[in-house]
């Protein structure tokens, strides 16, 4: 029959049971190195705990700083898609009348660059002609279009962005798939 694990005041009752008992002080002496033992292994694993509680809170510390924007991101975007496309789709007629009008738009599509920037949101500006990239690109179509090689980009529908290392939203494009002759 297995024997319970003696607790730290069970292991006092025995260093003084042989203390009053007159025992053999190497009794008294093992009693004591048992307990300190013991209480060692517990500092230490409270330590080790401690120390893990401190480097997950930093790393939870820094992905919410880093990543707790990603929702308020993702909804942003459709803001810069919209000045992209107003910029993209003015002829130059249209540019020489509206020049001032223009402008501020240019300014403000560049100073919502600016932001992202500063928050670490990037541009995946695939261009034609690229490889398509699973992990960065979103296949919208294929089509088979000669001169490009099957897995080439063939068109670029919307870019991408990247939220410092993690993939906010895939650049969607058009795939070639020319089969190889």
């Amino acid at each position: 029959m297995a024997q319970p694990e003696k607790t730290d005041i069970e292991i006092d009752d025995i260093a003084e049971d042989a203390a009053a008992e007159g025992l053999a002080p190497e009794a008294e002496i093992e009693a004591l190195r048992a307990e300190r033992d013991e209480l060692r292994d517990r500092f230490m694993r409270a330590l080790a705990d401690a120390e893990n509680s401190r480097k997950r809170a930093d790393r939870d510390r820094r992905e919410a700083e880093n990543y707790g924007g990603a929702k308020f991101a993702r909804d942003i975007l459709p803001v810069y898609d919209h000045l992209s496309r107003a910029l993209d789709i003015v002829t130059e007629e249209q540019r020489e009348a509206q020049k001032a009008f223009l402008e501020g738009v240019e300014l403000t599509l560049r100073e919502l660059l600016n932001v992202f920037s500063k928050h670490g949101i990037e541009r995946i500006s695939p261009e034609p002609g690229d490889p398509f990239d699973p992990q960065q690109h979103q296949a919208m179509f294929e089509a088979p279009v000669p001169g490009t090689k099957a897995g080439e980009i063939i068109q670029v529908m919307t870019v991408g962005f990247m939220l410092h290392d993690r993939l906010l939203r895939p650049a969607q494009v058009g795939v070639s798939s020319t089969p190889a002759s």
